[in-house]
């Protein structure tokens, strides 16, 4: 990952938080914390993000999200669906204002035809609304985790500006 460039990304994304007085909720599954690492590696981000929920595990996901068991049975935990709830669900969760929920497929393994490595489902909540966007990454485990956080950046600073 370019530090200098995600670093400069995340200070900006502070400042348009700040200057609105939203707080940041994050929803992590394949990235395991990594978006939250890189947020607060930002000196002053305590003032704008609320925190992280890594929910790793489909029941993390119910239980601390509120993603019904169903949804999750219907659509999988990498879904549109899925990370439309997780979002909504860190929003309420955590009391934030702003939040992304990001859930995918970093392999090396555990892709199918259907669902192939590299495929990365992320969703952004928001006042008055919310949208997922479907990525299809390529690289090493830590490759698709680093694109991932740097799309997570890349939307949250879409939906502040």
């Amino acid at each position: 990952m370019d530090t200098y460039l995600i670093s400069r990304a995340v200070s900006e994304l502070g400042e348009c938080l700040r200057v609105e007085d939203n707080l940041l909720a994050t929803a992590e599954s394949c990235t395991g914390g990594l978006l939250a690492n890189t947020i607060t590696d930002t000196p002053g981000s305590s003032e704008w993000f609320a925190g992280g929920i890594v929910a790793y595990s489909n029941e993390v996901k119910t239980k601390l999200l509120g993603v019904k068991p169903g949804l999750i049975e219907k659509h999988g935990a990498v879904s549109k669906e899925v990370v439309l709830a997780m979002a909504e669900g860190a929003l309420k969760t955590l009391d934030a204002n702003v939040s992304v929920a990001i859930s995918g497929i970093a392999g090396p393994a555990g892709g199918t035809p259907e669902k192939p490595v590299g495929m990365v489902w992320m969703a952004w909540a928001y006042p008055g609304g919310s949208r997922a966007k479907l990525y299809d990454f390529s690289g090493s485990r830590e490759i698709v985790k680093e694109q991932s956080v740097m799309a997570a950046i890349n939307g949250l600073l879409a939906v502040a500006r």
